[in-house]
């Protein structure tokens, strides 16, 4: 090659080249062959060193260079264009469900569960390039806070909004908050459809029984996520509320239904994970990641252009070059 872009069509051709050097030597070594044999009494009135003399062998030259290009052009050089376009085969629609209770304000992840989960999955929703994402809150009760979609900004904009405000009434109402994640995805015509439930409770609120939203998901074919958020043991949390409104903080005990978010997880095909701290909810979303890849082909297009025509065009350029002067200027030496 010489170019990156650049191929030969039948490179075999280039073993001529190393006739190059063997033809040079024979064009320097028969040059005065086809000179005339003259007898002369007396050369003093000859000057065997003229200019044209001189100028002579940039005939041989050209025949040199000629014969490259004609060896080159048999190779068939072709430039090459490359372009690719990605087709995705089999995107993934999913539903990330974000339990915010006054509990996701406990400061054992850092600076609370809720700005955590916030930032760890902003990145896992920046990852998700080729698939739908949507966003379902729940507490005490739940709804959408944005639809199934694939404009990414808005579900991280929609994200970074999230904020425990009092307006849904608090508790933690984990088969609702998958039961609405459901009602998100059933609809879906994507191959594979994925709930990410978020919880750091007990379901002690909703109407749904979590384990007939589980029955649910699992009929629609929708495989869902647990992630049990807290450390083990006690934790820094909201348990009452200041005259002015604010939230004071104590020592609670961290209380997760593992065994439900377990079956939750078994019965729909996915996998229950528990997050201690930042890096273990990061460690969950990247594993997630990993699992739930969507199928990308990278089909490539190349378009071929032939450069040998201007080789041709050269050497057949020399050819006349040469005769001319053969015939105009070095006449009389030939």
């Amino acid at each position: 090659m010489l170019m990156d872009n650049i191929v030969f069509k039948n490179p075999e051709f280039l073993w001529l080249l190393i006739l190059l050097p063997v033809v040079a030597f024979m064009l320097y070594k028969f040059k005065f062959v086809r000179l005339n044999n003259f007898k002369f009494s007396n050369l003093e009135s000859f000057d065997s060193k003229t200019l044209k003399s001189k100028l002579y062998p940039i005939i041989n030259f050209f025949r040199i260079i000629t014969l490259l290009l004609v060896i080159v052009a048999l190779a068939r050089p072709q430039e090459i264009s490359n372009s690719t376009r990605t087709k995705t085969s089999s995107g993934i629609d999913i539903v990330i469900a974000v339990d915010i209770s006054s509990s996701m304000l406990a400061q054992d992840l850092k600076p609370n569960r809720l700005e955590a989960l916030k930032t760890v999955a902003s990145q896992f929703i920046n990852d998700r390039i080729n698939d739908r994402i949507g966003l379902v809150i729940y507490a005490g009760e739940s709804y959408t806070k944005t639809p199934v979609t694939s404009d990414k900004d808005v579900v991280i904009k929609s994200l970074s909004d999230i904020t425990f405000d009092g307006i849904i009434e608090d508790g933690t109402a984990i088969g609702m908050g998958l039961a609405t994640s459901v009602n998100r995805l059933k609809e879906s015509k994507a191959k594979s459809k994925v709930i990410i439930l978020l919880t750091d409770g007990v379901n002690n609120s909703g109407f749904i029984d979590p384990s007939t939203a589980a029955d649910l998901a699992a009929n629609f074919e929708i495989k869902t996520y647990t992630i049990g958020l807290g450390t083990n043991g006690n934790a820094r949390a909201p348990v009452a509320l200041n005259p002015n409104g604010s939230f004071r903080f104590g020592m609670t005990k961290v209380e997760i239904d593992e065994e439900l978010l377990k079956n939750v997880a078994n019965k729909t095909g996915g996998l229950y994970f528990r997050a201690t701290d930042n890096k273990k909810l990061e460690e969950i979303y990247n594993e997630i990641n990993k699992l739930e890849k969507t199928e990308v082909e990278e089909i490539k297009y190349s378009d071929s252009e032939e450069k040998y025509r201007l080789l041709i065009i050269a050497a057949i350029g020399l050819i006349f070059v040469e005769l001319i002067l053969k015939y105009t200027v070095f006449r009389s030496i030939i």
